[in-house]
């Protein structure tokens, strides 16, 4: 392997390491599961990191990080519902949103009639509501090790689904935009 597939390689471990989180989670092994996801999440930044500091970016890499990305979170947060840890509601609304942004994507790849990989580039908006779905993720692991932060729970599910909303409408701003855009060609 040569560095410049490192980038690959990361996103392909964070999906690999979507497994073992899961277990981890179900089985009540909340320390193990809290240092396999925060090595997930680790990745999540380094992969785009060293992507962009050495131009390795590549258009596998464009959807291997988003489907690496979905499958641990998506499954995390599917976890943390069945254990009792994530409420319904906010499971539903990261859900909707990443729904919304594939069926989007799709949609601009169908209607432009080209594989344009700007339309795989997340939004700043996007990553910044990614790393908060990481960091809850972590802080309701980490509240099972130390209950005195449960306090914190509801304003952080409210700043999640707050950044969640926000990044689906910026979506739906990007795709307007977009759109205007084609229409006066």
């Amino acid at each position: 392997m040569n560095f410049s597939s490192v980038p690959n390689a990361l996103s392909i471990l964070r999906i690999i390491l979507t497994v073992p989180v899961v277990m981890t989670l179900l089985n009540d092994q909340y320390f193990l599961a809290m240092v396999l996801f925060f090595i997930a999440g680790i990745t999540d930044g380094l992969d785009g990191w060293i992507a962009k500091r050495y131009s390795f970016e590549s258009r596998l890499g464009s959807i291997l990080d988003p489907v690496a990305d979905k499958l641990l979170l998506v499954s995390s947060f599917i976890t943390l519902y069945i254990i009792g840890l994530l409420p319904m509601w906010l499971l539903v609304l990261v859900f909707l949103r990443d729904v919304m942004i594939v069926s989007g994507t799709v949609g601009c790849f169908i209607g432009s009639g080209n594989a344009n990989d700007e339309l795989l580039t997340p939004s700043k908006l996007s990553k910044i509501n990614t790393a908060l779905q990481i960091a809850l993720v972590l802080f309701l692991v980490v509240m099972q090790l130390y209950p005195l932060l449960a306090q914190w729970g509801t304003i952080f599910f409210i700043i999640v689904a707050t950044s969640t909303v926000l990044s689906g409408a910026d979506y739906i701003w990007i795709w307007i935009e977009k759109v205007i855009s084609q229409e006066k060609k």
